[in-house]
């Protein structure tokens, strides 16, 4: 009851604060350029998830491959990309033309400067640094998989591909998803950092009109309305996901079978 009037108490200050800018606040939470950013925000989280996605899964294989040269790879981009922090990751990537004035394919090249916008640097920072945790989330999904059904399989006489299409990523993805999902809620949030370098997302947007109105507190939390509204969404896009396989807790209710070649004879 105490915590609850306390809460109340809060609310009511903060709608009753002047200085809180609340007719700002109105005028601005559904203007153009707010839902444009708005909607560059989710190309960039989605963009980018899919590729960490891709990557994740292609070095997570690479990871089980039995050649050392590989998952020494593997580990070098884990942990270059996890440890280094994004902001200067973004940076990096925005000023790639100091370092690679010029890329090239066969006898064509281009001004990096000009392929290395504020948008493309933002989708390739975010990829990478997201690409470095789904290797070990993917990896960890590919370990929960006992290694008796591999063995099993391959003693059936299926090929090593068969046996991940078929046994593992099955079961695997059981394991993957809750933790992606987590991970697409922090891109989400993170993204708000490609204002750095002027991706044009949403908190961008909201930095051009109060640089230009100085009205930094209502525009801050015309921003922050917007990421909180994407935060739940993708929130309950997880649940559902977690809910069609069968993750909210509970035995599965259609658990996976794995398929086994015949033998042969």
């Amino acid at each position: 009851m105490v915590a609850t009037l306390l809460a109340a108490s809060i609310v009511y200050g903060f709608a009753t604060n002047e200085n809180m800018g609340w007719p700002v606040f109105a005028r601005y939470a559904f203007s153009d350029p707010i839902l444009q950013g708005m909607w560059v925000t989710i190309e960039l989280s989605l963009i980018s998830q899919v590729f960490a996605v891709l990557i994740g899964c292609l070095l997570a294989l690479l990871g089980e491959s039995r050649n050392p040269v590989f998952r020494t790879l593997v580990r070098a981009y884990v942990g270059l990309f996890r440890g280094l922090p994004l902001l200067i990751l973004l940076l990096i990537c925005f000023n790639a033309a100091l370092f690679i004035p010029r890329v090239g394919i066969g006898g064509f090249s281009w001004d990096t400067n000009t392929l290395i916008t504020g948008f493309t640097a933002a989708i390739i920072g975010l990829s990478l640094h997201e690409g470095a945790f789904m290797v070990e989330i993917i990896r960890a999904g590919f370990m929960s998989v006992p290694d008796g059904q591999r063995e099993a399989a391959h003693s059936l006489g299926m090929k090593r591909g068969l046996i991940m299409r078929t046994i593992v990523i099955p079961q695997a993805i059981r394991v993957i998803i809750p933790p992606t999902g987590n991970q697409f809620i922090s891109l989400l949030k993170a993204s708000a950092l490609v204002a750095v370098i002027g991706g044009g997302d949403l908190l961008t947007r909201a930095q051009q009109i109060y640089g230009s109105n100085f009205q930094v507190i209502p525009l801050l939390m015309v921003a922050g309305f917007w990421y909180l509204v994407l935060v739940t969404l993708a929130t309950f896009g997880q649940h559902f996901l977690e809910k069609k396989y069968s993750l909210s807790g509970g035995p599965q209710k259609n658990p996976v079978k794995p398929r086994l070649a015949e033998a042969p004879e």
